[in-house]
């Protein structure tokens, strides 16, 4: 199914948003009752409080005035997602050997999607970060980090695919500056 663009809009993750991001994530959570938590936490904690304690948590982070990310409407319909946040807000991305910073820059991460099932494999994540760039940029942000996958295979099943894939973030401007894993390039986008 191609997307509409026409039919596309992009909005940050407020409260008033918040059931919106419930219709997307549905009973499970996007998968396996993440809510979006899991670069959030230790693992171990991330564990222990899957599924409701989840979604309570981004409830409780959306509900203090923090915009985890960009929700994206087709036709007034949430479709997708894109987690997007200053890197000190992710602190499995600290404890990371792969993904861990580069430098001192201050970097805003992008580091989850969820495409709802209808969208996916029609561009829609390229949109969506895009959107998060533009978001970042109106934050005063200067350097957008992405941490996408490159399958070693053609086909990859979406469950696996939740923190984008590097043609899409290739297709939305960005560059690879590291590489640490065969499979996992770091890319960035540097605003003007």
């Amino acid at each position: 199914m191609k997307t509409p663009w026409s039919n596309v809009e992009f909005h940050p993750l407020t409260p008033r948003r918040w059931n919106d991001f419930e219709t997307l994530f549905g009973l499970r959570g996007a998968c396996g009752g993440c809510w979006c938590m899991w670069w959030r936490l230790k693992r171990s904690d991330f564990e222990k409080q899957k599924g409701e304690e989840n979604r309570r948590a981004m409830k409780k982070l959306v509900l203090a005035g923090k915009i985890p990310g960009i929700i994206a409407y087709v036709a007034d319909m949430p479709a997708g997602w894109c987690a997007v946040e200053p890197r000190e807000n992710f602190q499995a991305l600290a404890n990371s050997r792969i993904l861990k910073p580069l430098d001192d820059q201050p970097v805003w991460s992008i580091v989850c999607f969820f495409i709802e099932k209808n969208y996916r494999n029609t561009g829609l994540s390229s949109q969506l970060i895009r959107a998060a760039v533009q978001h970042v940029k109106k934050q005063g942000g200067r350097v957008v980090e992405g941490y996408p996958i490159e399958p070693k295979k053609d086909k990859m099943p979406a469950v696996f695919a939740w923190t984008g894939f590097s043609s899409a973030f290739i297709k939305a401007g960005f560059n690879e500056v590291a590489r640490r894993s065969a499979t996992r390039p770091i890319m960035r986008y540097f605003i003007k």
